[in-house]
């Protein structure tokens, strides 16, 4: 806390920080009348969250982590009933458009300070600049529009209300004109933009070139890039003594072999560890060590990759060699419009937006996968795509497989471009046919410049004048036929495909580099994981669950897939329920009877949707916090999860229950993909879902059936790292880079006499230790290594002992590495360093350097240790080492 750190229940600790921790309440002037919106709806929502808080904190309470009795700093519900100020009540059904104060929104004025100068003109009394950290620009564009003189434009913060110019520090917001007030207030934003930081897509992540890092638990099967498959048994803290530092502790990881052999791996080691990922359902055979089968099944795979790899490479050369259109450098338009947005860029959207409109600026035409868990802001890094090729002169085609989601899509992009000349149109069900013809003569002339639509899109009448992006919402949704009509679309046009689980093959292309990809994976702000329960059908459940949900004042999602038999369903609710205001809603209804439910239903006039998967892409309700599914082993494991993230996107905490019959067997695949989903405790699991489905469902076939064997000999993971070498050798050529990966790189062996390891009372979780360990050996260079320290400071506080010894050991891994060592390791008072024969080194200037302390043996140093100088002594030896072999390469190249 005292370092600016946060964490879940970080509100618990308030009173200490600040006793008697003054409310909103507190705040406000006196002179306030309190709006309350919907002030049942309120209550219920103060009293489920006070109920909450009191539940997590009886639980810190048991464990020990607030003292028993603590009070946390909440304002009291009762205190809400009775504000002590004038109050204003109001339904949303009431408040909808009665509460008209008079602001209009300004025309934008981005790049354009002149038009403040119009504005001025018109008679207004006062003018407001909220300026964040742009005064002096403000205070200049001001002052050469002529709306103020210099001594105005001193944009100091103003205690109270004046006509004239103040600044105040909030987030940009939108500025309005009030005719009443005769007031403007026009913000930084508004006038220059937002001010972002420059994002670059890196090489490595716009080629797709993707690494996996699958966790993994004791009893998964796991590949040591050295030795095979094996069984991972889980970590093991071993003993061994030193003559000169006495006991030592150092963690290893325990792999089973054939034959009952294990072989105990050092943490630092843990890169050349990956988890088995066959693509098959037969579990592999673990491999025997001391034996070739290994070395045989690696060379097969590799033989196998580079066939893959030449084919590879000509997809590449055909794409590189079709020429696209280049679309124009962002505009000013381009700017405002992502200002506008009411939140905080994530990083990854950022990046990712970053990386998609690089592709569209080049020639090349795109074809990159945007991949993001539900709710993570795909739709928004898409909509910006897509403006800027409407700025470009072209039109956009947006693809979903839904109508219900082509409306939710129809309905943010017209919300978002209503300030700009953009023509928005949708082709679905449910346009009549007229409202689709004028949307088909609108294409073909190119008056329509954003059309959005399901699989009519595809049909042959739909023609466009100069149609410039597609972007396809999850994909995977589509057959085979659509995505053979995609593909005569696409010949020269720039695609972007939004996925959140894609399917095993595109997820397979996109990681072995076909297509580019984009991966979002950073929550947005306030986001809570989603609570997932699997379990047996029981009414009782049902009906606690529909209570628990509409006590505070949230609604119900009840799925049932079968529209014969959903009237039942329905029935069912009702009788548990009796209270709940139930509709149904499937996608062989009536259009208009269908909008209609779901326009009520998102404005709570229902309280439970029985409904089909028509609700699975896409929907975005806030106030649905709970979803109930039945059968949820007949479900794949992407519409699971789909369905899942329907809930839980208003910063509420929500609730998944998966049902399923338990008089009835589930099938083996059923059982897994259930497992899977009962699993994901934390925000952000789409990719990996993706990938557990690859397992379940099998790698299929890319370019051949023979690939599968190779993939079930040496995993999903180590093929692809193959795969990914092999392509980069072909495309740069050896001469001119060397492919340099863990495959490839012989394993240097660093035994030190150092307690090395995380302490469990330092990380408790095992699963995360695991994960600890992994960011720190999978750091390519020193820099790596300190952003992974780093986090591990900011998530866990001051590392121990153990740790600070690990940090070092992987430093001379590193340095180690760099040096082609084969060994470093002590032997009674010396630290051995085992050299690379093949590599030419002066040992002569190494013993004058270390006189004394070192001794040179055939392909060996022997560095004396003394007391604890040894660990210094031994990076002034790496370094000197590094300085000679850099100056015999210079005198070779000579």
């Amino acid at each position: 806390l005292e370092a600016g750190g946060a964490f879940a229940g970080v509100e618990l600790y308030g009173a200490y920080l600040e006793p008697g921790l003054p409310s909103l309440l507190e705040h406000l002037p006196e002179r306030v009348v309190v709006w309350d919106l919907e002030p049942e709806r309120q209550l219920a929502e103060a009293e489920e969250l006070e109920r909450e808080t009191l539940m997590l904190l009886a639980a810190e309470a048991r464990e020990g982590e607030v003292p028993v009795g603590f009070v946390p700093p909440m304002v009291p519900v009762d205190r809400l009933r009775h504000p002590g100020r004038p109050r204003l009540m109001a339904t949303v059904g009431e408040a909808d458009g009665a509460m008209d104060l008079g602001w209009r929104e300004l025309d934008p004025v981005v790049g354009r300070p002149q038009a403040l100068a119009e504005l001025a003109a018109r008679g207004r009394e006062a003018m407001v600049v909220l300026a964040s950290e742009q005064r002096e620009r403000v205070a200049a564009a001001l002052g050469e529009a002529g709306v103020a003189d210099a001594a105005e434009l001193e944009l100091e913060a103003a205690t109270e209300y004046r006509p004239g110019l103040w600044r105040a520090d909030l987030d940009p917001l939108a500025g309005f004109a009030s005719e009443a007030a005769g007031l403007v207030v026009v913000t930084d934003a508004e006038l220059f933009g937002r001010v972002r930081r420059a994002i670059r897509p890196s090489r490595r992540s716009s080629r797709g070139e993707a690494t996996l890092h699958l966790e993994f638990q004791p009893g998964d099967l796991v590949v040591h890039v050295d030795h095979g498959i094996a069984r991972f048994n889980g970590m093991r803290l071993i003993e061994t003594e030193d003559p000169e530092q006495g006991t030592v502790q150092r963690e290893y990881l325990e792999l089973e072999y054939a034959d009952q052999d294990r072989l105990f791996v050092p943490v630092e080691n843990l890169d050349r560890v990956q988890r088995y990922l066959g693509g098959g359902e037969e579990t592999p055979p673990l491999h025997r060590l001391g034996t070739g089968d290994w070395e045989r099944a690696r060379a097969r795979a590799r033989r196998n990759v580079e066939d893959v790899a030449d084919d590879l490479l000509r997809l590449y050369a055909r794409r590189e060699a079709q020429k696209g259109y280049a679309f124009s450098p962002d505009t000013p338009w381009q700017a405002e419009l992502e200002a506008s947005f009411p939140y905080e860029e994530t990083p990854d959207q950022a990046l990712a937006l970053a990386e998609i409109k690089a592709d569209m600026e080049s020639e090349r035409p795109m074809d990159r996968l945007l991949c993001g868990d539900v709710g993570f802001g795909k739709t928004e890094v898409a909509l910006r795509a897509a403006f800027k090729a409407v700025m470009s002169g072209r039109q956009v085609a947006l693809l979903a497989p839904t109508t219900v989601l082509v409306q939710q899509h129809y309905q943010v992009f017209t919300d978002r471009l209503r300030p700009y000349p953009v023509t928005v149109e949708v082709l679905s069900r449910f346009r009549t046919e007229e409202e689709q013809r004028h949307t088909l003569a609108g294409l073909k002339a190119g008056a329509v410049d954003i059309v959005i639509g399901t699989h009519r899109l595809l049909q042959r009448d739909v023609r466009f004048k100069r149609l410039g992006l597609l972007i396809v919402d999850e994909e995977q949704r589509f057959g085979v036929l659509q995505k053979e009509r995609l593909k005569r679309l696409r010949a020269n046009l720039d695609v972007l495909s939004l996925s959140a689980t894609p399917i095993p093959r595109t997820l397979h292309m996109a990681l072995s580099g076909i297509r580019d990809m984009s991966v979002i994976q950073t929550p947005p702000e306030d986001r809570q994981p989603i609570k997932t329960y699997v379990t047996s059908d029981d009414d009782e459940l049902v009906r606690e669950v529909i209570e628990r949900e509409l006590e505070r004042g949230g609604q119900i999602y009840y799925v049932h897939n079968r529209v014969r038999t959903i009237q039942r369903a329905a029935e069912r609710v009702r009788r548990l329920v009796p209270a709940a205001r139930v509709a149904i809603g499937h996608g062989q209804m009536p259009e208009d009877e269908l909008a209609r439910v779901m326009v009520e239903f998102t404005a709570g006039q229902h309280d439970v949707l029985v409904c089909t998967t028509i609700i699975e892409n896409g929907l975005d309700i806030p106030n649905v916090n709970t979803m109930v599914v039945e059968r949820a082993d007949r479900f794949g494991l992407s519409q699971l999860y789909q369905l899942r993230g329907r809930v839980g996107r208003a910063g509420k905490r929500a609730y998944v229950y998966f049902l399923y019959d338990p008089r009835r067997s589930l099938t083996e695949a059923a059982d897994k993909r259930l497992d899977v989903m009962a699993g994901l405790h934390e925000l952000g699991q789409g990719f990996k879902v993706a990938l557990r489905d690859l397992e379940i469902r099998g790698a299929g076939n890319l370019l051949g059936v023979e690939q599968h064997g190779a993939i079930a000999a040496v995993g999903f993971e180590m093929y692809l790292q193959m795969l990914q070498a092999a392509v980069a050798k072909l495309r740069t050529g050896a001469e001119e880079q060397r492919v340099v990966d863990v495959l490839t790189t012989p394993e240097l062996s660093v035994d030190l006499p150092l307690d090395h390891f995380v302490p469990r009372s330092y990380i408790r979780d095992e699963r995360l230790r695991l994960d600890a360990y992994r960011q720190l050996a999978a750091a390519e260079d020193e820099r790596e290594l300190e952003a992974a320290l780093r986090s591990l400071r900011d998530r866990y506080g001051p590392p121990p002992p153990q740790l600070a010894n690990l940090d070092y050991t992987l430093r001379v891994k590193l340095k180690g590495q760099r040096l082609g060592l084969r060994q470093i390791a002590a032997e009674d008072h010396e630290i051995v360093i085992k050299v690379d024969p093949d590599r030419l080194l002066d040992v002569e200037a190494l013993e004058r350097r270390f006189s004394g302390r070192l001794r040179v043996r055939p392909n060996r140093l022997l560095l004396r240790r003394q007391g604890e100088q040894w660990k210094e002594e031994l990076m002034n030896l790496l370094d000197a080492m590094a300085e000679l072999y850099g100056a015999s390469q210079v005198a070779v190249n000579a």
